[in-house]
């Protein structure tokens, strides 16, 4: 007969509490990710729960509210920005709340545990005269100079997110409109494309010609463009314009394609359903960044104006 183990089993734990809580990180993880997948959670969605677990570097079951304010006392000490302190906490309130609510945890530590108030920060976004020089470096007589340009008109066309563009088919380029599918809500769009937007497509489109992949944009190897790819382009034409004030980014794209929507007369509600928001209020922020715009409303309908 084999000498007895010292330590009790994880099965053999929940014999002796007569519980189904969890008692590892291992096995909490295990039932945590599962669920994502049920879930059909996106690839990068997992992969940011992956991230923000692995950076806190201690046991997770075992957290109590008090350790979590701990944590965050400590993440500020170490000045991490507000957005990032918040982005850990959502990745916590989400883990927590599936080991309570399956009953995994007797108590759960997140529940009195607020994100910390973030200000509303002013988001630089570009000129048009920086567009311009920005769509003025890109060499429409080479393949990835005519495609990098196309890429840019869609951006700030559109409005749409960098794993939207990348996501886009040939065959969700329709007449006048882009169908969105590779969305950040699952809720797939149709977006209206300008008379300019549709002809450089279609410039685009011939000059691509036929290769092994049905995404719209393709490397020089005929493969689909990777979201990094993409990034790594605009940073190039980022260094070369010599723009200074601004960070150059597909997110900057999106804040000009705001910005110009509405400085041209568009509605917020019609914003709403460009940039594939489920909330207004989103939106609003979007809106409420571009200080200039409410001045010069300010100085046409001021109610003090026609009074002296």
């Amino acid at each position: 007969m084999s000498k007895r183990r010292t330590w009790l089993t994880e099965d053999e734990l929940k014999i002796v509490t007569k519980t189904m809580y969890v008692t590892s990180d291992e096995e909490a993880l295990r039932l945590f990710f599962e669920d994502c997948k049920l879930r059909n959670l996106r690839p990068h969605t997992l992969k940011y729960y992956h991230e923000q677990f692995n950076a806190i570097k201690r046991p997770l079951v075992s957290m109590t509210e008090r350790d979590i304010k701990l944590l965050i006392l400590n993440m500020q000490e170490k000045d991490l920005k507000v957005t990032s302190i918040n982005t850990r906490l959502r990745a916590l309130r989400s883990f927590f709340l599936f080991l309570y609510k399956n009953k995994h945890i007797k108590k759960n530590p997140m529940a009195n545990v607020k994100l910390l108030k973030e200000r509303n920060q002013i988001v630089n976004s570009l000129s048009e005269q920086q567009l311009q020089i920005l769509f003025s470096l890109c060499d429409n007589k080479t393949f990835v100079g005519l495609r990098d340009l196309t890429i840019m008109m869609l951006f700030i066309d559109a409005g749409i997110r960098l794993n939207e563009l990348t996501g886009i088919d040939l065959s969700d380029v329709k007449e006048e409109s882009i169908a969105i599918r590779e969305t950040k809500t699952y809720f797939e769009r149709l977006l209206p494309i300008s008379k300019k937007m549709k002809e450089q497509l279609e410039i685009y489109i011939k000059i691509r010609g036929k290769c092994n992949t049905e995404k719209l944009f393709i490397n020089q190897d005929g493969g689909g463009l990777k979201p990094r790819s993409v990034q790594n382009r605009i940073e190039h034409y980022a260094k070369l314009s010599g723009i200074e004030g601004v960070r150059i980014s597909c997110h900057t794209f999106r804040h000009t394609h705001a910005r110009l929507f509405i400085q041209n007369g568009g509605s917020a509600f019609h914003l709403q359903a460009m940039l594939g928001h489920q909330s207004m209020e989103i939106t609003k922020k979007y809106v409420n960044l571009f200080a200039t715009d409410v001045q010069e409303s300010h100085k046409k309908y001021s109610p003090l104006k026609n009074l002296f």
